[in-house]
C-alpha cells in the first residue's frame, strides 16, 4: 500500500504493524532468584485476567533498554495466561531524525522539533493508527515515537497505558506543551521517577521503575574462564585492570567525560585498561555520529576499547565486559533509568554512576556504589575501587542483593498486572 505524505516524499507504508517474534520463559524458573511468594502474587493477580489482549507498541525492536524490557516481559504475559504481543510502529529517516530531536528536547535540550519535523511525527502516527488492528483489551504505548495513537483510535482498546521510559523532568518547555494534548488523555501513564511527571497529565499515574531479566545471556552467570576468553577475543588483557561503560552512543551517556576520567585515572596507574560498549538503534539516527566523535576522543590509545553490535559484540560479550571489569561506569548527565546500572551490579561488580535520573534509585552512595557529578570525581573513585579489591567486592555484594530485591522482571510484570486489573475493573 502507498501513503501520500502532504508535503514529503511518497511513503510506503505496511498494512498492519510490524510484530516482533520473541521466545518463550516460564515464570517458574525466577522461583529461586526471586521467591515462591512473589511468583504466588503473580499468579494471583493474573488469574482474572486469562486471556486478555494485550499490545506492547514501541518504536524499535533492537538496541536500547526498551527493547531489551520487552523481550522478557512479553513471553512472560503470555506464560501467565494473557494474550499478549508486541509491534514495532513503521517510520522512515525524517520520522526517526524528529523522534530523536523530540528525545533530547524532552531530556533538556534547548531545541524544539521545527512545524514541518512536527508535522512529520503528527502523519506517520496518522498512519501508524490506522494500520494498528484493533480489539485490544489493553494497548500499552511506549514513549513519544508512538504517543499520538490513544488521541487518533481510541476506539481501538478498551484500555490505554503510555509507558514513559525517559527523564521529563527539566523538558523543553515548547516541546512538552506540543505534546502533552496527545498524552494526559491516556486513562493509565507510568514514568520511573516521581519528578519525570509533567504538569498536566491526566488519568491515573503510576511510579514504576523498570527491571532487568536475570536469566538472559546477558546476565546470567558466566564462569570466569568463559568470560576471560570472550575478553581476549576483542583484545583485552584480563591480567590488567578494566574499567568498562555499557550503554548506547549518545552524549546524555558521556562517553567522552568516561575516556577524559580514565585518561586522569591513568596518569596514577597506567596498566588500565578502558572499554566502551553499546548498541546501535534503528531509531538513533545521531548514534553513528556520536560513535565516530568518540572514536575521535579517544586520539588512537589502544588501551581504549570503542566497541558495537556490529563488531560481533551481543549479549554474552557484554556479560563477559561485565563480570571481567574492576570498574562498572555509567557516567550519564540526563538518564531515564539507566537499565545498564542494574545488569553491572547484579554481576557484583562494584560500580560508579551519574548522580542524575534513575541512578540513584538503583546506587546509595557509599554502600552499593558511587554516585559523581565530574569527571575528576569519577576519576577518584574508580581509583579508590581499583587500590582497595575488598571495597570494590563488598560494594558488589550489597549491590546485587538490592537489584535481587528491587529490579528484577518477575517484580515489574506484577506491577504492570495490578494495572491491567485496574483498567478491567474500572
Amino acid at each position: 500500500m502507498l501513503q501520500v505524505i502532504p508535503g514529503t516524499h511518497w511513503v510506503s507504508c505496511p498494512r498492519v504493524l510490524q510484530p516482533v517474534a520473541v521466545g518463550n520463559k516460564t515464570l517458574t524458573d525466577y522461583t529461586h532468584i526471586c521467591g515462591r511468594e512473589l511468583i504466588a502474587e503473580i499468579r494471583e493477580l493474573a488469574e482474572p485476567l486469562q486471556g486478555h489482549r494485550v499490545a506492547h507498541i514501541s518504536a524499535t525492536a533492537f538496541g536500547g533498554g526498551v527493547s531489551e524490557i520487552l523481550y522478557t516481559l512479553v513471553p512472560l504475559m503470555r506464560d501467565v495466561g494473557l494474550d499478549c504481543e508486541w509491534q514495532v510502529i513503521y517510520g522512515r529517516e525524517e520520522f526517526f531524525n524528529a523522534t530523536k530531536l523530540m528525545h533530547n528536547a524532552l531530556q533538556g535540550a534547548p531545541q524544539d522539533l521545527s512545524e514541518e519535523q512536527w508535522a512529520i511525527w503528527r502523519r506517520y502516527g496518522e498512519i501508524n493508527a490506522r494500520e494498528l488492528s484493533d480489539g485490544w483489551d489493553v494497548c500499552l504505548v511506549h514513549d513519544p515515537q508512538p504517543a499520538a495513537l490513544c488521541q487518533l483510535v481510541p476506539e481501538k482498546a478498551k484500555g490505554w497505558v503510555w509507558r514513559c521510559h525517559i527523564d521529563l523532568s527539566t523538558p523543553n518547555q515548547d516541546t512538552i506543551a506540543q505534546l502533552l494534548p496527545y498524552i494526559e488523555i491516556y486513562p493509565h501513564s507510568l514514568f520511573h521517577m516521581d519528578n519525570y511527571v509533567p504538569d498536566g497529565m491526566g488519568g491515573e499515574v503510576h511510579v514504576v521503575p523498570p527491571a532487568i531479566d536475570p536469566l538472559t545471556p546477558k546476565n546470567m552467570a558466566l564462569s570466569p574462564e568463559d568470560g576471560a576468553f570472550v575478553c581476549g577475543q576483542f583484545g583485552i588483557d584480563v591480567d590488567r585492570p578494566l574499567i568498562c561503560q555499557v550503554s548506547r552512543f549518545d552524549p546524555w551517556k558521556d562517553p567522552l567525560g568516561v575516556i577524559d576520567s580514565y585518561r586522569l585515572v591513568k596518569e596514577t596507574m597506567p596498566e588500565v585498561q578502558l572499554a566502551l560498549v553499546g548498541s546501535m538503534a534503528s531509531d538513533d539516527p545521531e548514534g553513528w555520529d556520536f560513535f565516530n566523535a568518540t572514536i575521535a576522543h579517544a586520539d588512537g590509545d589502544p588501551d581504549i576499547h570503542i566497541l558495537n553490535n556490529f563488531n560481533n559484540v551481543g549479549a554474552i560479550e557484554v556479560n563477559a565486559f561485565q563480570s571481567h571489569s574492576d570498574v562498572l561506569i555509567q557516567k550519564s548527565t540526563r538518564e531515564g533509568f539507566g537499565l545498564t546500572v542494574s545488569e553491572a551490579i547484579w554481576k557484583g561488580r562494584p560500580f560508579i554512576g551519574g548522580d542524575v535520573g534513575g541512578i540513584p534509585l538503583q546506587i546509595e552512595d557509599g554502600v552499593t556504589g558511587y554516585l559523581v557529578s565530574s569527571v575528576e570525581r569519577c576519576a577518584e573513585r574508580t581509583l579508590e575501587i581499583l587500590r582497595d579489591p575488598e571495597l570494590g567486592r563488598s560494594l558488589g555484594r550489597r549491590g546485587k542483593e538490592h537489584v535481587r530485591a528491587h529490579f528484577l522482571t518477575p517484580r515489574y510484570l506484577r506491577d504492570y498486572l495490578k494495572i491491567f486489573n485496574a483498567l478491567r475493573e474500572a
